[in-house]
């Protein structure tokens, strides 16, 4: 049987624990207990979450309690240093367990505790800068749902923590297995590591329905050269009409928007399939491979091979 530990300190936050219920499917799916799952604290007890709610814990006595530890995250990293005895506890683990994994900014407690030290590493996008700023011994990538290197996992924000266990499951237990729990989840589709945790579509967030709609009918259809007329009837406005509302509502022009939904289009089928990236440069509207070539380097700064050799190097 496999053990996973979780390690909670005082305000963890309750989603690092919800992925414990991607082990308990894993065993259901699986039709046997491949995973046994704790809950450990420095002090053991009942330890408060960031929600209020807290949760029954066993003692730290040592790291041979688990094959896998899971370093649950707090909503800021930054306001409080963690623990010496967890950072100690922390240290030894690495040594001695199969794999050990931050959770949202649990990666935090690793960067400190020195696990991550030349290392690549991901936390959430919003304190991912602070990281590389107090640890420059690490390489952050903040645009990665997970990243394993070697027996160390990390994961980026809240539900991309689900993403890193699913990893686990089918590192364990194959990917039909993975396949099959994310099912049972409802889980929307299961993410890679190497997928963005950025998307395009909330970043440009237009506050009119019509300039959503617009957005919408975009996306539906990026194989087609999508003209700025053929955008401003969809939201019955002139082109001209069409150009000032969309840019004052998104910071952006249509043209460089649509771009960026084509860019966000194509690197997740880089991410998330085989096809050749001819094929992709078709189904998502560049002119041709070579068109999308240039569009990545400008929107990426790295062509679309190095995507894809990235994303097979993270999740490998």
């Amino acid at each position: 049987m496999h053990r996973i530990g979780y390690l909670l300190t005082d305000g963890f936050q309750m989603l690092s624990v919800a992925t414990q219920s991607v082990f308990e499917f894993a065993n259901l799916v699986a039709k046997e207990p491949f995973y046994s799952i704790e809950n450990f604290s420095p002090e053991g007890g009942l330890v408060r979450s960031s929600l209020g709610l807290s949760i029954d814990t066993r003692r730290l006595d040592t790291p041979g309690l688990a094959d896998t530890w899971m370093i649950s995250g707090v909503n800021d990293p930054l306001t409080k240093e963690p623990q010496a005895a967890v950072l100690d506890f922390v240290r030894r683990a690495g040594g001695q367990a199969r794999r050990t994994a931050g959770i949202c900014t649990g990666g935090f407690i690793l960067a400190a505790a020195g696990v991550l030290a030349g290392r690549r590493a991901t936390t959430h996008w919003a304190f991912a800068a602070d990281m590389q700023k107090r640890y420059p011994d690490i390489a952050v990538d903040d645009d990665r749902i997970y990243i394993v290197d070697g027996p160390i996992w990390t994961s980026a924000g809240m539900t991309a923590g689900l993403d890193l266990a699913l990893g686990m499951v089918e590192k364990d237990l194959g990917a039909e297995v993975a396949r099959s729990v994310a099912h049972n989840l409802v889980m929307h589709q299961r993410r890679s590591g190497g997928q963005s945790q950025h998307s395009e579509m909330l970043d440009l967030a237009p506050k009119s329905d019509r300039i959503q709609n617009a957005l919408n009918y975009a996306r539906r259809n990026l194989a087609r050269p999508l003209s700025v007329e053929e955008l401003a009837d969809t939201a019955h406005l002139s082109p001209r009409q069409f150009t000032r509302v969309f840019t004052a509502e998104t910071g952006q022009s249509p043209a460089k928007a649509i771009e960026g939904l084509r860019l966000e289009a194509a690197r997740l089928m880089i991410e998330q399939s085989r096809h050749s990236l001819d094929m992709i440069a078709r189904e998502t509207g560049f002119r041709d491979r070579r068109h999308m070539r240039e569009a990545f380097i400008r929107g990426f700064g790295v062509p679309p091979q190095a995507v894809r050799r990235d994303v097979r190097g993270v999740v490998g």
